[in-house]
Order: structure tokens, then sequence, then C-alpha cells
């Protein structure tokens, strides 16, 4: 056996997801009875959801039909269950396998290596998009600005701290400073993810088009806007299940991603 079969026996859903059957994977696992191999699975999934992970998003239940022949030498159907598994399901499985079996050693490497390429994959994507989206952000705030001083604001601190607390559930921009336990220097804008910096650039892009749009002037008026557009955006991620963005989990600075970008370009020029 060797490591391509894992490729082989890997299909692809509708929405482009990777996936193993669970009875696909049994025998490459050096497994003879579903019974045994279910056991190990059941002890993945306990793996899984002690990780913090939800067991649903990687056990996926399935059932399979198969042929099976009667004593009148005809074939019937019959319906078996299955699962479909992630690539971190497969990771577990292997390593909650009868550590005795040479396919379990194998699929362990095999698995623990992809999981990781996986990881590392998705955290450059996440890494290339928070970049964009800091320097969005820079260029978006800077328009605000210049808006909100043409129509009289004349204390900026208290025009943006307007627009975070209805965004933040009524956090000023130094209880949010304090929620990531930030210094009082430094911005919390580098210490956003990208999900967190989407929602402030809508909130940014909103506020200068509807200040623009209306002709508010002023500073009490020019702050209730940037309240209430603030405070909508938080309503339409709360009704779309959205996390709040006090409770989105902080990344370290921005540099680090910068720097794992450099760093992925040097080993490999034609990863992006």
């Amino acid at each position: 056996m060797t490591e391509n079969i894992f490729e082989q026996i890997k299909k692809i859903n509708e929405y482009k997801q990777e996936y193993w059957n669970a009875r696909d994977l049994m025998a490459p696992l050096g497994y003879v009875e579903w019974r045994k191999f279910e056991s190990a699975i059941k002890r993945a999934k306990e793996a899984c959801k002690n990780s913090g992970q939800l067991v649903r998003d990687h056990f996926g239940g399935a059932a399979k039909m198969i042929k099976i022949a009667t004593g009148t030498l005809k074939e019937t159907l019959r319906e078996i269950n299955d699962y479909h598994l992630s690539r971190y399901a497969c990771y577990l499985i292997a390593q909650n396998g009868d550590p005795r079996k040479k396919e379990i050693a194998l699929a362990q490497t095999y698995f623990a290596i992809q999981t990781r390429r996986q990881e590392m994959q998705e955290l450059l994507e996440e890494d290339n998009k928070r970049i964009f989206l800091r320097e969005d952000i820079k260029d978006k705030n800077r328009k605000l600005f210049g808006i909100a001083k043409s129509v009289g604001i004349f204390d900026y601190a208290n025009f943006q701290d307007a627009g975070y607390m209805g965004l933040y559930g009524g956090l000023r921009q130094k209880d949010i400073k304090a929620n990531k336990k930030l210094e009082e220097k430094e911005s919390i804008l580098d210490y956003m993810g990208s999900e967190e910096l989407a929602a402030n650039i809508f909130r940014a892009t909103q506020t200068s088009a509807k200040i623009k749009r209306e002709n508010i002037t002023g500073q009490q008026s020019a702050s209730f806007t940037h309240h209430e557009v603030g405070k909508k955006i938080r309503e339409t991620i709360t009704e779309l299940g959205g996390t709040m963005p006090e409770k989105l989990p902080t990344p370290k600075h921005i540099k680090e991603s910068k720097k794992r970008i450099k760093t992925s370009l040097r080993i490999n020029p034609s990863h992006f």
C-alpha cells in the first residue's frame, strides 16, 4: 500500500469539498470488519468533540446501498451505514486506530502531513485577506475622515467612537482595545482578523455614503448617523447568525501575517 491510495479514494462533493467514504477507507487502514472499524470512528468522533470541533462538520452520516445475494440466487439491495469524512476526520481515525497495523502507521503519517498542509493553506489564505483588508480600511478611514471634516466634525475621536459603539454593542475604541488586551498606543485594526476588518470597512463605507447622500452636517447628526450605521450592521450580523465583532478571536499583530507570507513565497514562489 502506498500513500497515494488515500488520494485515489478521495471524493469531491458538489461544493468542491474533499471527503472520504468510511467504507472505502476501511480496507486501506487494514480493517476487515466494519464493527471494529466503527469503534475507531467512535473514538475519533470523541476526540473531535474534545478538541472543540463540531463533529457534524467532519463526520457526515451517510447510507450506502449494496447488493446481496438471496437464497434464490437473486440479487437484492440492502442499506448499510457509512460516513462522509473530512481530512481531519481521517486523521483522527488513524490516530485512534489499531497501532499494531502497518497501514495505520502509514495513514497517521500521511494524514498528519496533509492536515498540517491544509491548516497552513487556510492560514495563508486568511493572512492574504487580512493584509488586503487592513490596507483597504486605512484608505476607507482616510476618506471617512475627509468627509467628516467637510461636514463640520470637530471631534473626530468621538465621531469614530459613535460608529464603534453601534457596531460593538456600546464599546468605545478604548473598550475594544481593553477587550483585545492591547497596549494604549497599539492600533486595534492591527489585531483584527479578516471578518472583523470587513465589518468595519462596511461601517466606514456605508457611513460615508449616507452622510453624502443625505447631506448630513454637524458633529451631533454625523455621529448619530455613524452610530446607527454600525448598529444596523450589528443587527444584520445577528440576523445572519454571525459572531459579534467583539467575540471574534484576536489574532497576533498583522506583521506576523506579513512575515508568514514572505516566508511562504521564499519557500515556494509559485504558491500564490
